[in-house]
């Protein structure tokens, strides 16, 4: 999830609490294994919920280093979904507590004012959640009404002051469903990400993956797998989407027909893993935690990470992108800690797992099935791991392990060469957010950005802005975190 599925705590969670820019710095240069840049997405970094559509979980932006300040911005909803275009307004997709429906705040940077709301379609635990924003700048998702949203803002009156969120397209997918499973809302879309051929990919509640193509209008639908089911973000590269389903992980693209249009979706390949015999604690759901990320030493796309469910220690698995040949699968973490939620970072040849085995989530998603233990503590932990030749094999060597307790989806910045994460400290007293070294896993500086239940991480991901900033969900709106004035 939050990695991938905090964004189903955003809604449970919501329940339970009912009753002036600075010139962007030098990003780093261009190297091989960066993840590819896609067309119909926004800025690199902060266009989607890990970052880009490889799902990396790494930026090409510096954070706020050492010595930063926190401000909290309360939105009274909790905020899973932050992201920013190229006019670097922050848009934060929230879920109210009063009646879990999703909201769309357009925030301004620098004072982090909202000066555009928009209110949108109750629905399933995670429609209206998950959102990218495009090459326009717009927000697209799927709300409770059962379309693609294309949201765009701007400014509007005399002045120029004032900001309104429009419709600017919408694509049905009812009756897709309807020809699919019987019923307009027999299933319902879990999580969107950009197409490199400009298609909307989604995937489903019950297993299903498919597109929309804003062009032509189009909906395509593909059952993955009977009786599987899709928890967690999805992921795309020029050769195709990638989906976790709670007992595979697939590779599909779209074929085309004759007068060269996307037709219908084609399986590349499945690979089964290793499910384990129940959910553990710390984990949403009976099957893998992760989002499925690309990533390799050239293009950024030769492999596919995810890890397993299995007992006692999950597996990092890498397949290999075009054909879903297993290039390695190693235990991670300890016995006591070897269970995740969250997307890996990956980039090039290295890999960077968090434990969020025991984290206290305040509820678990319906169907999610009994946790075997039904509790555990919640001791964090980090790895790293590295791809590497061993005479004609491959293999994933563990490089480094520390203790940080992550309560967020870590994320790499290239640009300064940290991984940021936020620590949760004396059982959810404090809230830190640390700068780890990549290359030994220690870490490098700590700033106290929240105390108290209110500042709960809950496993969200953060995003970082050009000049510095990162901007942090929580269970009551969002934390800025923003580099020390100079001198």
């Amino acid at each position: 999830m939050f990695g991938s599925r905090a964004l189903v705590l955003s809604t449970l969670l919501a329940t339970l609490l009912a009753a002036v820019l600075v010139p962007p710095p030098a990003q780093a240069k261009p190297r091989p294994g960066l993840p590819p840049v896609n067309p119909y997405a926004g800025p690199v970094g902060s266009s989607t919920m890990h970052g880009d559509p490889a799902s990396s979980d790494t930026t090409r932006y510096r954070g706020p280093g050492p010595g930063a300040r926190a401000t909290t911005r309360t939105l009274l909803s909790v905020c899973p979904t932050i992201l920013a275009g190229k006019d670097g307004y922050i848009q934060a997709l929230c879920t109210e507590y009063l009646d879990r429906a999703p909201t769309l705040n357009i925030i301004d940077p620098t004072t982090l004012r909202t000066v555009a709301r928009k209110h949108l379609t109750a629905g399933s635990l995670l429609g209206g959640v998950y959102a990218y924003l495009d090459h326009r700048d717009r927000l697209v998702t799927v709300d409770g009404s059962g379309r693609v949203l294309f949201l765009e803002h701007r400014r509007a009156g005399s002045t120029g002051r004032t900001m309104t969120i429009t419709e600017a397209a919408a694509i049905d997918l009812k009756p897709a469903f309807t020809r699919a499973c019987g019923a307009a809302d027999c299933d319902a879309v879990t999580t969107v990400a950009p197409g490199y051929n400009g298609l909307v990919w989604f995937a489903t509640a019950q297993g299903r993956a498919g597109y929309a193509d804003p062009r032509t209008r189009k909906v395509a639908l593909r059952v993955l797998g009977r009786g599987e089911q899709v928890a967690n973000s999805i992921s795309t590269s020029p050769a195709g989407m990638a989906v976790v389903t709670d007992h595979a992980t697939y590779l599909v693209k779209a074929n085309r027909n004759r007068a060269g249009r996307p037709g219908a979706v084609k399986q590349v390949w499945r690979r089964a893993y290793d499910r384990g015999p129940a959910r553990k604690p710390g984990q949403l759901s009976h099957g893998s935690g992760a989002t499925p990320t690309f990533f390799g030493p050239r293009t950024g796309r030769e492999y596919v990470a995810i890890t397993d469910n299995a007992r006692p220690r999950e597996h990092l698995i890498v397949y290999r992108a075009a054909t879903g040949r297993t290039v390695c699968k190693t235990p991670i973490l300890g016995r006591a800690n070897s269970g995740t939620e969250n997307s890996a970072i990956a980039l090039r040849n290295q890999v960077y797992v968090a434990s969020t085995y025991g984290y206290p989530y305040p509820a678990t998603p319906d169907g999610a099935g009994e946790a075997v233990p039904a509790k555990a503590d919640f001791v964090g932990g980090m790895q790293r791991l590295t791809l590497s030749r061993k005479g004609r094999k491959k293999t994933c060597r563990v490089r480094w392990t520390n203790t940080v307790a992550s309560a967020a989806v870590p994320k790499l910045s290239v640009a300064e060469n940290v991984i940021y994460t936020v620590e949760r400290l004396a059982q959810g007293s404090r809230w830190d957010l640390v700068r780890i070294d990549p290359a030994r896993g220690r870490v490098l500086s700590r700033t106290t950005i929240g105390r108290g239940p209110t500042a709960d991480t809950l496993q969200m991901v953060g995003t970082f802005l050009p000049d510095g900033t990162l901007l942090q969900g929580t269970v009551t709106g969002l934390v800025a975190v923003r580099p020390a004035p100079a001198g």
